[in-house]
């Protein structure tokens, strides 16, 4: 009797016990710390991977399965694809505490297509004619010529709102309409963002969200199974994911990204010019001993600049081969044996461990390369910013690029005038099967040119705490929305 009044004694004041609250805070891990916090004034992937959806929106958003959806602007309508009217949600405010209307758009927007403009992706805005305040919510765009991407192209991190008042101090100090604001950054160690009580939409799970940067895979090992870290979204150390799916103290999400990884070459460079030494170059490449080399086997080889998830994409990969010996036989043909070329290694795994393995490759076939490693900043000014390289390995990470080919101002350097009329046509085409078969010929264009070394799809590597739920699984944009990340209860 006593035993079982005991048990009934300890069963109430179960019941009675308040229940334990989900954690409400999490520090995420990225491997770049971004050299600001602008989005529309920087060409870093780790700004987007910070602000994109957290801190800045725009008048549309990319949604986790890479559909567009709405945001600042609720809505919106074209008939022509020329002329797009977008309604904006009413009600939205500032970090600042400032009202968020349509002449904010109008200075976003002017501002970011303006000639002094330091957007990276201008090219985004170039076919705006007019940007027109019709009244306090709608906003009216006017197009030089019909864009059927055009709502698109306003989801990007380039292409977000930004408020006149505090725009002086972006870089640092960033305010926008998004569900976090900026708290805290400290240089070399994190950034830390906390809930914005005034935000329009759903409230956030947490209150609080820190990034630390661990750029050694050494470190980010060590952390995980420390605890130091509750997420490290895009994991460095692909050999330890053994390990940690073996741990039930984690989980390892596996996706893809929108990265295609290439070996870059500056067509200004005389020998790079000649489409024999580029075909040599390809067909020098071992795909899959870089990736199993660089990623530990993660990543999906590509023939061309294009996601290989995406419906339209083509599988041109058999146009440059492995053969060393057509190499050897190409760069006779163009009297290049004696080639040596300066190969730039920005600062990410892929890059440094890809590079040794290019780097041999090449050797194999005559062309020696002389390395130099880079910090971000360094490759973003010497090589992105004013194009002093031959070769170089990086991953394009922004959605539906394929564009940066036909841009002159672009460190490629590239020209192809049979690319750019494609991509003319595509820029005015708003049918669906009319893009489709233009985006397949553009990827063919490029492969027949050989415009770069074509390596692989750079695989999304995740790693959590077992608890944590919402992280994207897929990076159809860099980012590391928190919307909609919490803590399992």
């Amino acid at each position: 009797m006593f035993a079982k009044l005991m048990q009934a004694a300890a069963a109430a004041a179960m019941l009675a016990a308040p229940a334990l609250a989900a954690p409400d805070s999490i520090t995420l891990a990225m491997v770049l710390e971004p050299p600001n916090l602008d989005p529309t004034g920087g060409a870093a992937a780790a700004i987007d991977e910070v602000v994109y959806a957290n801190l800045f929106e725009g008048l549309t958003r990319v949604a986790p399965d890479g559909s567009v959806q709405p945001a600042l602007a609720e809505s919106w309508d074209s008939a022509d694809g020329r002329t797009y009217v977008f309604h904006l949600r009413p009600g939205v405010t500032f970090h600042d505490g400032s009202a968020f209307d349509a002449q904010d758009v109008v200075f976003s927007l002017d501002r970011a297509r303006a000639a002094d403009s330091t957007n990276a992706q201008k090219i985004l805005f170039q076919g705006i004619e007019t940007v027109e305040a019709l009244d306090p919510l709608t906003v009216r765009v006017t197009l030089m010529a019909a864009d059927g991407g055009f709502p698109f192209k306003m989801a990007w991190g380039d292409a977000v709102m930004v408020d006149q008042a505090s725009i002086a101090d972006i870089a640092t100090h960033p305010v926008g309409t998004g569900p976090f604001k900026f708290a805290e950054w400290r240089q070399g160690d994190h950034i830390r963002l906390e809930a914005f009580d005034g935000y329009w939409g759903e409230r956030p799970a947490l209150k609080t969200a820190t990034f630390r940067f661990i750029s050694d895979p050494s470190a980010a090992f060590a952390a995980m199974m420390a605890g130091d870290i509750d997420a490290f979204p895009i994991y460095p150390s692909p050999e330890t994911l053994p390990q940690l799916q073996a741990d039930p103290r984690f989980k390892v999400l596996v996706g893809t990204t929108e990265g295609e990884t290439i070996l870059a070459m500056n067509h200004k460079h005389p020998a790079l010019a000649d489409i024999r030494v580029r075909k040599a170059i390809a067909h020098a490449l071992n795909r899959q001993e870089i990736i199993d080399g660089a990623m530990f086997g993660q990543g999906t080889p590509i023939g061309t600049h294009f996601a290989p998830h995406h419906p339209d994409y083509v599988d041109l990969t058999a146009k440059s081969q492995y053969d060393p010996e057509l190499a050897k036989n190409l760069l006779a043909e163009a009297g290049a044996e004696d080639l040596t070329l300066r190969l730039a290694l920005p600062p990410t795994p892929y890059a440094r461990r890809g590079g040794e393995i290019v780097a041999a490759e090449l050797r194999a076939v005559g062309i020696q390369t002389r390395i130099t490693n880079m910090e971000w900043a360094q490759w973003l000014e010497q090589v992105f910013k004013n194009a002093d390289y031959d070769l170089t390995i990086i991953s394009h990470v922004e959605p539906m690029d394929l564009g940066i080919y036909a841009r002159k101002d672009y460190y490629f350097n590239y020209r192809n005038p049979d690319f750019d009329a494609t991509m003319a046509r595509l820029d005015a085409a708003t049918d669906p099967a009319e893009r489709s078969a233009l985006l397949r010929r553009a990827q063919e264009s490029l492969a027949d040119d050989y415009a770069n070394g074509f390596l692989f799809q750079l695989a999304k590597t995740g790693v959590a705490k077992a608890e944590i739920e919402g992280l994207w699984e897929n990076a159809p944009m860099p980012a590391n929305d928190l919307t909609g990340v919490h803590w399992a209860q």
